[in-house]
C-alpha cells in the first residue's frame, strides 16, 4: 500500500456509505423481510460494482488496496458526491487524475449578500480568468457600469486593456495592466487548459502589444493588496487601498474592495460618490453621478 494510504479509515468510510443506502435507491428489489443490517449488504454493493464480495470485504476489512477502477466503480454505486470522492482517493492513497471540472460560475450567495451591505465601499467579485461576476452601485460608479457591458465580455483584464477610459481613470495604468497580466498568468499555471482562457489571451494578443510581451516574459503574481490612484471624472484624484478576500466555499471566487483611511481627502470623495449612487441589489446599473463614463465600450 502507497505510505499516505489510511485502509482503517477507509473501510469506515465505506461501511458508513453504504449504510446510509437502501436497495430501492440503487435500483434493487425491496427485501420482504426484516434486514439483519442498515442500508446494503456487501455482497449487494460488490454485485453492483463488479468485483467479488470477497474483494469487497477485504477492502472493508483494510486488508487490501483498491485500484483506481473499484474506486471509480464504488464512487458510482455509493452515490458519493464530488467532495465524498475526493476524501475516498485521499483514504486511499490514490491523487484525483481528472480533468477540474469548469461549469458557469455564479456568484457565491454570501457574497452577494456582503456586496449588498457595502454601501460605502466600492467592491467587485472576480472569479476565474478576471471574470466580473458582481459588483456593488459603487464599484460601477467607481469604474464603469459594468451591466451595460455583454456579459461574455464582462472581464477585468479585458477591460483594462481593450477600453481607453480604462487607461485614463488609472494614473499609472502600465502598472496595474502589467500586474493583471502577471495575476492572469498565474491562473493559467492553475487551469493551462481552459480554452475560455486561451481564447482571452489569444485575443488581448493579437489586439495589444504591451499584453504580447508581457505574457511572454511569464511574470506571476497572486492577487492579495495594494493601492492605486484613480483620477475619476466627477471626484477627481483618489487613491485606494485595494484588498482581497477569497471565497471558502468557492476558491475560484474573490471579493476585491477598494477603502481609504478615514478623514482623508478620497474617503470624502467616497462618500460624495455614494450619496449620488443608488444603493440597489448588486449587479443592477446604479444611478451614475453627472459627467461619469456611460459605458466602456466592450
Amino acid at each position: 500500500m502507497t505510505s499516505n494510504a489510511h485502509p482503517e479509515e477507509l473501510g469506515a468510510f465505506l461501511r458508513a456509505r453504504r449504510a446510509e443506502l437502501s436497495p430501492r435507491t440503487v435500483g434493487l428489489p425491496a427485501d420482504t423481510g426484516r434486514r439483519r443490517v442498515a442500508g446494503l449488504r456487501r455482497e449487494e454493493v460488490a454485485q453492483l460494482a463488479a468485483i467479488s464480495t470477497d474483494y469487497y470485504t477485504r477492502l472493508e476489512q483494510g486488508r487490501i488496496q483498491a485500484s483506481a477502477p473499484v474506486l471509480d466503480a464504488l464512487t458510482r454505486v455509493l452515490h458519493l458526491d464530488d467532495d465524498q470522492r475526493d476524501y475516498m482517493l485521499g483514504l486511499a492513497g490514490r491523487p484525483d487524475n481528472r480533468p477540474p471540472r469548469r461549469t458557469l460560475q455564479k456568484v457565491q450567495p454570501r457574497l452577494r449578500r456582503l456586496l449588498d451591505d457595502l454601501n460605502t465601499t466600492p467592491a467587485i467579485v472576480l472569479g476565474r480568468r478576471m471574470d466580473i461576476l458582481a459588483w456593488n452601485p459603487l464599484a460601477a460608479a467607481l469604474v464603469a457600469d459594468f451591466s451595460e457591458i455583454p456579459e461574455k465580455h464582462r472581464n477585468y483584464i479585458r477591460l483594462v486593456f481593450t477600453d481607453p477610459r480604462m487607461r485614463e481613470l488609472y494614473a499609472d495604468w502600465e502598472s496595474v495592466a502589467h500586474t493583471c497580466v502577471a495575476q492572469l498568468r498565474m491562473e493559467a499555471a492553475r487551469d493551462p487548459g481552459s480554452p475560455r482562457l486561451a481564447a482571452l489571451v489569444g485575443e488581448l494578443s493579437l489586439q495589444d502589444a504591451d499584453f504580447r510581451r508581457w505574457w511572454a516574459a511569464h511574470h506571476v503574481a497572486v492577487r492579495g493588496i495594494g493601492t492605486k490612484t484613480l483620477r475619476h471624472p466627477v471626484v477627481g484624484d483618489l487613491t485606494l487601498d485595494w484588498d482581497t478576500l477569497t471565497s471558502t466555499t468557492d476558491t475560484d471566487q474573490q471579493l476585491v474592495v477598494w477603502s481609504a483611511e478615514p478623514g482623508t481627502p478620497t474617503h470624502d470623495a467616497l462618500r460624495i460618490l455614494a450619496s449620488w449612487t443608488d444603493t440597489g441589489p448588486v449587479g443592477d446599473a446604479p444611478h451614475r453621478p453627472p459627467g461619469t463614463p456611460a459605458r466602456l465600450e466592450p
